[in-house]
């Protein structure tokens, strides 16, 4: 990498910051809720002239259930065996269609932020994937590596339908860019996430009158009382696991011992040894009220990113992509759950370098332009780096 790009990779972007600004305005103005699959389908059509113009071959395939996703590749490359590296994000927010009447989008630019729903998550990262591209393409670098672009419509609501398409990109590529957006409003880069898991628990006891023949019933409620409490016993929040009962209901009358009472119980493990003891631990839960029993299901069903040795060789490339652009990039571990879990199985993988912000699913959702402009020259940069520059490590 020539010592003078990095600065030339700044100016450019600087150069064209009022269209980077109005074209993620636009694109956020374009509402785009997972669970009306029909809004994808125009952010798609949005974004398929410019990936166009800078001579990528874009598919649009529609999905059964979901709004489907956008697919492409240089069309130089279409059926060579030529690396891969994979662009990941999402089209879906999490906004209800007519938000933006209540929510609109502003470019406020006293604070030199832009306020919208779905901006920092992930419209954002989205418009920093198009520019860094413009900028390579203005700018005449070729990666070594080929670039491949994945923006599927139901991340927000799991991925289901599209996680064997995001496991087969991920598979052909040597390296994977998450467009999330940042972590916290420092803008760290998410070298690591938790993995999540749901189970659901089913205490089963016996009714009666709690009047008249109390002691002929089992009360599941009581029972689940005890279960719960063994339950936040297993949180070891000082190693990255967590345990949460979010939410709980039984019985059916005040007067009525409850024969059933079932809880939702969010896990959150930061590596896969810690996914199989609490898998372990849940599911040998013991009862304690004579009469009632257990029925559990569910899992850990997203692995964890965990810090391999491959993701740790990505990360220190960008860091230092990042020291060329005069950025201290800084990692930390989110507690949520992305794509990124998904290819991380599969292939080296940094996540969260979409834009710095806050109030992802918040009402003052917002990003930082200036974190936009210096984000997307760290994404050009990332794009160039070499293909051997990870290690065989798990």
């Amino acid at each position: 990498m020539p010592s003078d790009l990095p600065k030339q990779v700044q100016d450019h972007i600087l150069c064209h910051k009022e269209e980077i600004v109005n074209f993620l305005i636009e694109l956020t103005k374009i509402e785009s809720p997972s669970l009306a699959p029909e809004t994808q389908l125009p952010v798609q059509e949005f974004l398929r002239e410019p990936l166009e113009s800078l001579g990528f071959q874009v598919e649009l395939r529609e999905g059964d259930k979901t709004g489907g996703h956008l697919y492409a590749i240089r069309k130089n490359t279409v059926g060579t065996d030529t690396p891969k590296q994979l662009l990941l994000g999402h089209t879906d927010t999490v906004w209800p269609l007519g938000t933006i009447k209540s929510m609109p989008v502003i470019w406020d630019k006293d604070q030199n932020i832009v306020k919208g729903p779905g901006v920092f998550d992930m419209k954002g990262g989205i418009t920093q994937m198009i520019f860094a591209l413009k900028a390579l393409d203005a700018l005449k670098c070729i990666p070594e590596l080929t670039t491949t672009i994945l923006l599927n419509s139901d991340e927000e609501i799991g991925s289901a339908e599209s996680q064997p398409h995001i496991e087969q990109y991920a598979r052909e590529s040597s390296r994977v860019f998450v467009m999330e957006p940042a972590l916290g409003t420092n803008g760290l880069i998410k070298t690591t996430r938790r993995g999540v898991g749901q189970f659901e628990i089913k205490v089963v006891g016996s009714a009666a009158h709690s009047g008249l023949a109390p002691e002929e019933g089992a009360s599941a409620i009581q029972e689940m009382s005890h279960v719960i409490q063994q339950l936040h016993c297993l949180n070891r929040p000082q190693e990255g696991l967590g345990i949460n009962v979010g939410t709980v209901a039984g019985g059916t009358r005040a007067n009525v011992v409850a024969a059933t009472c079932s809880a939702v119980v969010d896990v959150r493990v930061s590596n896969q040894a810690q996914s199989v003891w609490i898998d372990r631990q849940i599911r040998n839960l013991k009862t304690t009220v004579s009469g009632t029993h257990l029925e559990i299901s569910g899992g850990v069903d997203r692995a964890p990113m965990e810090s391999n040795a491959r993701n740790t060789d990505l990360w220190h490339a960008v860091q230092t992509c990042g020291t060329s652009l005069g950025l201290q990039l800084i990692g930390g571990q989110s507690g949520g759950a992305s794509d990124g879990n998904i290819t991380s199985l599969y292939t080296a993988t940094l996540d969260g370098l979409g834009s710095v912000g806050d109030g992802a699913h918040a009402l003052h959702e917002y990003i930082c332009i200036n974190g936009l402009l210096e984000r997307t020259a760290l994404l050009a940069l990332a794009i160039l780096l070499p293909d051997n520059l990870i290690g065989q490590g798990d």
